[in-house]
């Protein structure tokens, strides 16, 4: 089949997407009783002043952030760009539906600002994955990854957060280690020989200045990412610890960076990716009390294994198990996101009532008594809780490891089966040869005057 028509075939494919959209969206979606309630009119909107702040912060992460990261490809900037944009407006609009059929239990979705939050986090984990794949997938292949990604991410969220009862704020375990993982693993069954062979692959000085420019902006508002979902002296204690956690990767990143080069230089790989690693890496116990050394410390282990990661683990999966990582989200997002799950299943085994006083089954529900006891009611006066599990600390801990445990077996298994499909559709048009780290394949991109002069000059010496 012509690539012609593959492209045309896209184009129909995504329009009949937001025709589903809009089908769903108006017999399955409404407002809030806080958007439309007339009862209502007048008074405050606590969720607008709650979240509206932390929701825009998100917002320029996931479409700023994010789609200037992946610009450091010399020939492939409006891919990472105009594909960054393209997938997260499609992923808010499908994560709200699926999510919201999960946890509406066949009633109406309600959206909330907080739905906006938890859409633009499920955007979040597509575009981790999209890293492992950047450049060597067409934007047919990365939609339908899209749409399986999404239902798998919904499914292993909602098991961890409703079934096993964990805590994630900053979801490190259930967006960055998914998305990583989902990713890698696709990369893996797509396994190409050309793209080693591609010289696109590397950057220019002005690719990975354009790069900083998202580095920047993540960097700057991670602390909004982690505690968006925190309430009270939790939002307060996640801004706190990924701040200082992010401050401590930087630190360490330009250190490691500067003793792995033979002649003692930065390598801007390193500082466009592995200064954000604490912010990865913090993410789950963002909000419990880790203390302010507790986030330099995990944010300088963080900062360390990424910026190695870079540097000798990224050309091993290349080399060694075939595994592809364009942008190196096992060392931004994987690895750190293991670090955050052992240290939030660490933080919440050793969690007391001394330590955290009643807001403790607050934080952790699962750990409020099952049945009508003293204890049950001795909590109930202080806060409003509902029956919880009864687990212990270690419990407690144990879950937040199977949680993360199941995450990534679904990541590792539903990339296997969206790998398979998108190697063997070849309707979706995957990106061969010269196309590979390639706008101009699916782009109107600007000849380069240097190029056209040539042409020219070539032209009237052949006239001539």
């Amino acid at each position: 089949m012509s690539t012609g028509i593959c492209r045309s075939k896209l184009g129909w494919f995504l329009l009949l997407l937001q025709v589903i959209f809009i089908v769903l969206f108006a017999t399955t979606v409404s407002y809030t009783d806080t958007a439309h309630s007339v009862n209502d009119k007048g008074k405050p909107n606590t969720d607008v002043a709650t979240y509206y702040g932390l929701f825009q912060d998100v917002h320029v992460m996931i479409f700023v952030g994010f789609g200037f990261l992946m610009t450091f490809l010399k020939r492939y900037g409006y891919g990472s760009v105009g594909f960054n944009f393209l997938l997260s407006a499609l992923i808010i609009q499908w994560a709200t539906l699926v999510g919201g059929y999960l946890g509406s239990h066949g009633e109406m979705i309600k959206i909330k600002l907080d739905t906006l939050l938890t859409s633009d986090f499920a955007a979040a984990t597509v575009l981790i994955s999209f890293g492992a794949l950047l450049g060597k997938a067409s934007p047919s292949q990365l939609i339908v990854m899209a749409i399986i990604e999404i239902v798998l991410f919904s499914v292993s969220e909602h098991l961890g957060l409703h079934t096993f009862k964990v805590v994630d704020v900053g979801g490190s375990m259930f967006v960055h280690a998914f998305g990583a993982y989902f990713g890698l693993t696709v990369s893996r069954v797509l396994h190409n020989p050309e793209v080693e062979e591609s010289k696109k692959e590397g950057a220019v000085y002005h690719s990975d200045i354009f790069a900083m420019i998202g580095t920047l902006f993540l960097w700057l508002f991670w602390p909004s990412f982690n505690s968006a979902l925190a309430h009270g002296d939790d939002r307060e204690r996640a801004i706190i610890n990924t701040y200082y956690a992010l401050a401590a990767s930087c630190v360490v990143t330009y250190a490691v960076s500067s003793l792995l080069d033979g002649k003692r230089r930065f390598d801007m790989v390193h500082v466009q990716n592995a200064t954000l690693a604490g912010g990865v890496a913090v993410g789950t116990c963002a909000d419990l009390m880790i203390h302010p050394y507790g986030a330099v410390i995990i944010g300088s282990l963080a900062g360390l294994i990424s910026t190695v990661g870079y540097k000798y683990i990224t050309p091993f999966l290349s080399s060694s198990l075939k595994t592809h990582d364009t942008c190196g989200v096992n060392n931004l997002h994987g690895m750190p996101a293991l670090i955050a799950g052992i240290a939030g299943a660490v933080t919440s085994a050793v969690a007391t009532e001394e330590t955290y006083g009643y807001s403790l089954y607050e934080m952790f529900p699962a750990r409020v008594p099952a049945t009508n006891t003293s204890e049950y009611y001795r909590i109930k006066e202080k806060v409003d809780v509902e029956f919880g599990l009864g687990r212990t600390a270690m419990q407690q801990g144990g879950f937040q490891i199977v949680a993360l445990v199941v995450a990534l077996c679904i990541a590792v298994v539903g990339g296997l089966i969206t790998g398979v499909i998108l190697k063997y559709v070849k309707i979706l048009d995957e990106p061969r040869g010269n196309e590979i780290f390639e706008d101009e394949k699916f782009w109107h991109v600007p000849e380069d005057e240097e190029a056209e002069g040539t042409v020219n000059q070539s032209m009237v010496t052949t006239c001539a």
